[in-house]
């Protein structure tokens, strides 16, 4: 098959079955359907997201002191800003399911990744007791080797 007619194929999510299969392609039909909708509202989230960091942004340089942001408003903007970034990773998720019949596990990791480090950037060492810190700081080493051996098994093939 040439590559144009390739890509103008529609692809559907894998389900192993027949796709002569009545009942498989309407499940089929019925899940992009769904994915189509997760799209559309994850969009509606992240303009809501951009939104809220003006709105907030705004609400803290107007407060006195004028013009500044001390280290709790500039961790808070920093948090806002990464909670749209990886609604933004969220949403390319969303679509590789609408492209691909596989799960683009690099992507999803590193989405997680970043989450993950959002929540580190935004920590509050003051209230977190060491296991906490301890915790988080194996799933960031977990996700981080995990996300390097996937990026190295991409390099050798």
């Amino acid at each position: 098959m040439h590559s144009q007619e390739a890509r103008n194929k529609p692809r559907h999510i894998s389900t192993g079955g027949s796709d002569n299969d009545p009942v498989i392609r309407t499940s089929n039909a019925v899940i992009r359907h769904a994915v189509r909708a997760l799209a559309v509202l994850m969009v509606l989230v992240i303009i809501w997201g951009v939104l809220d960091v003006v709105w907030m942004l705004y609400n803290r340089l107007v407060a006195p002191p004028f013009l500044l942001l001390d280290i709790s408003d500039i961790l808070a903007v920093f948090g806002a800003f990464l909670a749209v970034l990886i609604a933004i990773e969220i949403f390319v998720n969303i679509t590789l399911y609408l492209r691909e019949d596989v799960i683009h596990v690099k992507l999803v990791v590193a989405t997680a990744l970043m989450a993950v480090a959002r929540k580190v950037i935004v920590f509050d060492y003051t209230d977190l007791n060491a296991e906490y810190v301890w915790g988080t700081a194996a799933l960031v080493l977990a996700l981080g080797v995990t996300y390097w051996l996937i990026s190295m098994r991409k390099t050798e093939h």
